[in-house]
């Protein structure tokens, strides 16, 4: 009697990436210009220069590179350059998406106030804010803040784009494998061998 080995084949390695953040992704979170400026009249705040903050942020880049580039060959600098735009593009779609989720609660806990029935929801004693305009308010802070985040990740962005000359793009990281742990391929491994 032959005995047949059996190979089980293996499965095609197909390439899947780490999908990063991108730029879209933080203009889509936080609030552009005109919203912001709404925002912070409505609400008594500071009305932010978003064009300041974009090109203090790309000129202090730009100044960063100049100073490294005697030390820096030029994919050591694209490099670089694409970390500190990632830090600055990752940090301000935090802050974009915990602004969403602050406009979220703040819509919310209006609603509802506006509803007669509830009792829970009337506002304090006299002076003090209630529930509700407590999280509007903090919505609208959150506001300015991820949209100077935004500004600041634009800067940055173009930087890179003076610098390298090349439209900065988020790096994306091949996951080995993934959806196999090693678990599942110790145990296909061990079945294999049973034939």
């Amino acid at each position: 009697m032959t005995r047949i080995a059996r190979v089980t084949p293996k499965p095609a390695k197909v390439a899947q990436f780490r999908k990063g953040t991108t730029l879209e992704m933080v203009r889509l979170c936080c609030p552009d210009a005109g919203q912001v400026t709404l925002i912070a009249e409505s609400f008594g705040l500071a009305i932010l220069d978003s064009e300041r903050i974009r090109e203090t942020h790309r000129t202090m880049i730009v100044a960063t590179a100049e100073a490294l580039g005697e030390g820096l060959g030029e994919r050591a600098m694209q490099i670089h350059l694409q970390r500190i735009v990632g830090a600055y593009v990752g940090s301000a779609h935090g802050a974009g998406q915990f602004y969403s989720r602050a406009v979220t609660e703040a819509r919310d806990a209006t609603a509802k106030v506006a509803c007669d029935l509830r009792d829970e929801d009337v506002d304090g004693p006299v002076g003090f804010d209630s529930a509700a305009q407590r999280k509007r308010e903090f919505a609208a802070d959150m506001a300015l803040q991820s949209h100077a985040l935004c500004m600041a990740a634009e800067g940055a962005a173009a930087a890179y784009e003076h610098v390298v000359g090349e439209t900065w793009k988020p790096f994306e990281r091949t996951l080995d494998n993934p959806g196999q742990s090693i678990d599942r391929r110790a145990a296909a491994a061990q079945m294999a061998a049973f034939g």
